[in-house]
């Protein structure tokens, strides 16, 4: 009883989180669902930078490569070892689900610092990069979670959930707790430093507009790099351990 109630509370968070509002948004009547227009329109704009730098990058291959070309074999070579180094010699699958994950924080991070979402006027609210809303950073999390389970039951069949009562069955509540706190951990941690460093940024432009902000925007790409390259570690460090069948 006591699981599922701590189950059920769990849940209950999450609800709570999705009908958190901070300020004015921009939202799109579509049949019957209200979707938050902001974060799509930003998500799109990351996406279609991903899309036509991977093609202008690689659509004639080279054999002596050129710059375009050596900067993604250098990611995709990144992103291999990464993935080798968290989940094992099993890694291949996972390779693109790992490297979108990493690129699509990465761009919508410094997106953040680079791009002049602020000017664009809008009817209600303002544009800011995907990661400062909290629905972004959670459904990244979420998709994180649907994976590692997906990693583990593809591997082991219903036998993946032995894992919640290993070393002993008293550990059970405190196993089904973790799956629960993984989420919660990785949507906070990247929302909260995206949010925190561009707040930073404001107040610091709105007070001293030339001088200060500048070292503090280098050092948001910096951090802003490390997040998106904690939340991949993380995701394949995950999958990595489903995959074992240990915590």
């Amino acid at each position: 009883m006591d699981v599922i109630s701590s189950s059920i509370k769990t849940y209950n968070i999450w609800f709570e989180i999705s009908g958190v509002e901070v300020g004015q948004h921009l939202y799109w009547q579509i049949g019957g669902l209200q979707i938050h227009a902001q974060v799509l329109i930003t998500s799109w704009v990351v996406i279609a930078i991903l899309l036509v730098s991977v093609i202008i990058a690689v659509r004639n291959p080279q054999t002596i490569p050129t710059d375009g070309q050596n900067l993604f074999e250098y990611i995709l070579e990144f992103i291999r070892d990464l993935s080798k180094t968290q989940i094992g010699d099993e890694y291949g699958p996972w390779i693109p689900f790992i490297g979108t994950m990493f690129l699509f924080i990465f761009v919508s991070n410094w997106s953040g610092a680079l791009l002049p979402w602020k000017i664009i006027e809008l009817p209600h609210g303002e544009l800011a990069a995907p990661t400062n809303d909290i629905n972004t950073t959670v459904a990244l999390a979420l998709l994180t979670s649907v994976a590692y389970f997906y990693a583990g039951l593809s591997k082991k069949g219903l036998s993946y959930f032995e894992i919640y009562i290993k070393p002993t069955p008293i550990l059970l509540p405190i196993n089904i707790l973790e799956d629960f706190t993984k989420p919660l951990s990785l949507s906070f941690r990247l929302f909260g430093n995206i949010l925190a460093d561009e707040l930073v940024v404001v107040v610091l432009v709105s007070l001293v507009p030339l001088v200060i902000p500048i070292p503090v925007m280098l050092l948001g790409l910096f951090t802003s790099g490390i997040q998106a390259l904690i939340f991949a570690t993380l995701a394949a460090a995950y999958i990595g351990e489903s995959m074992e069948g240990h915590h």
